[in-house]
């Protein structure tokens, strides 16, 4: 086997690194390449594989919620990303959060030390012109190779904006008004409250209704899109007076045990770390100008003096109009021997990121095996995802996260939505086995 041509894969992100990973499982070579550290994009800080710029949640870990089925699904799939998110995660509630540090530098490990990954750090500025290749190479594509793929499929890129939310240290709380608890009081009590009065919510709305953003450039104004899933907190300000209050600062199914108070709006932290030393503002993705965040921030009940160690920010992402260009097992139509994933295909999240790289890579070791490409199942989270980008609208075609609505109907009618989703999750589940146990070649968890 090892006396294959190797797989290139293209990008360290959460797909590149399951793409190759799969694509070793399978008993073929990948080389993976990264141009990080020795050119740096936008929004990372290191040098890791699988670096998460944003949250440090990987969603609902509960099956019968969308994030949580896909996690499932990837799983039983043998999905690296998801086994080490398993290993390293810290307290959130419902949520599957992670340590980032620690699970970036884990996977960046393992995936160096084996024997079938050749890691090779620097830039690619074009697509490999022959033999098989996985494109992983993320939002923020270096300009080089953007420019090659734009070239390689005839079309512009599509644009939207991304936005991470600022970290503050947990010693600089305060504790005497902030409380522990997750919302309705399911599962541990995870998450830190920032308690608003009505005054002060409105308070807090209209300063960063009129706070200062930073400026974008000029290329930047002209494509600017917002992704609704990672809407700055100052544009849903904006929106109106109580569109924070339905969004991230619901205050629904929370109050200070202590006090008893029950407040009008909630900011709720999110743990980053397993020493619970940072903690995460859920939702404050922003544009703001970093001295306005900390002058607005502020403001929040609990954070009067707070210390940030990464203030929010904002950067264009790009993502190719794949309903033209790709099929369901994320080949390229003009090319089956390119293959491509992750949010440079139009899904959203770090979990399908990760789904994307399975399926790319199975796909990639398959040809390189002179297998048939799979699609998965469309009754399943994976499946559904991808056939969705493979087959909607060209013309308004936008990202798309994992969500119960891309799956085809039960074949009865169930009214209550709980029970609804539930049997989404039964079924994608037994026809994932099913799926699974007809497929030969393909490796399972373990």
């Amino acid at each position: 086997m090892t006396e294959k041509q190797p797989i290139h894969v293209i990008g360290g992100g959460l797909a590149g690194t399951e793409a190759a990973w799969q694509i070793a499982r399978n008993g073929v070579p990948a080389i993976l390449h990264e141009m990080r550290p020795e050119r740096q994009s936008p929004a990372h800080h290191t040098g890791e594989l699988a670096e998460l710029v944003c949250s440090n949640s990987f969603g609902a870990k509960a099956t019968d919620k969308a994030a949580g089925l896909l996690h499932e699904e990837l799983r039983r799939l043998g999905s690296i990303i998801i086994s080490k998110a398993d290993e390293h995660q810290v307290p959130a509630g419902g949520a599957l959060a992670v340590d980032r540090a620690v699970f970036s530098r884990d996977l960046t490990e393992t995936l160096a030390s084996h024997p079938l990954i050749e890691l090779r750090r620097g830039e690619v500025r074009e697509i490999p012109p022959e033999g098989i290749a996985v494109l992983t190479s993320g939002p923020l594509t270096s300009y080089d190779l953007a420019e090659d793929l734009r070239r390689f499929t005839g079309m512009e890129y599509l644009s939207f904006f991304d936005a991470a939310s600022p970290i503050v240290v947990g010693e600089s709380i305060n504790y005497d008004i902030v409380f522990r608890a997750s919302r309705y009081d399911k599962g541990e009590a995870a998450y830190l409250n920032c308690p608003m009065a009505r005054e002060q919510y409105l308070d807090f709305w209209r300063a960063l209704c009129y706070a200062e953003q930073a400026e974008l450039k000029e290329f930047e104004r002209e494509t600017a899109k917002f992704f609704e899933a990672c809407l700055p907190i100052e544009e849903m300000a904006k929106r109106g007076e109580d569109t924070m209050r339905y969004g991230p600062l619901k205050p629904v199914g929370l109050a200070d045990q202590r006090t008893g108070f029950r407040p009008y709006a909630v900011v709720q932290l999110r743990q980053e770390d397993k020493a619970g030393q940072l903690w995460n503002m859920v939702g404050f993705q922003t544009n703001l100008r970093w001295g306005e965040q900390k002058r607005v921030f502020r403001m929040i009940p609990g954070l009067e003096n707070a210390e940030f160690v990464r203030m929010g920010v904002m950067h264009r992402n790009t993502f190719i109009n794949s309903p033209e260009l790709l099929y369901p097992t994320l080949q390229f139509k003009n090319r089956p021997t390119l293959l491509a994933a992750g949010q440079l295909v139009g899904t959203e999240g770090y979990t399908a990121a990760a789904a994307g790289g399975w399926l790319a890579g199975t796909n990639a070791a398959r040809l390189a095996l002179g297998l048939e490409p799979v699609s998965l199942p469309a009754t399943g989270m994976m499946g559904a995802l991808f056939a969705f980008i493979s087959s909607a609208e060209p013309k308004h075609f936008q990202p798309m996260p994992p969500n119960f609505g891309i799956l085809p109907a039960l074949p009865h009618l169930i009214r209550n939505k709980q029970q609804r989703y539930e049997g989404y999750r039964d079924r994608a589940l037994a026809d994932l086995e099913e799926w699974r146990a007809g497929v030969a070649g393909v490796p399972v968890a373990g």
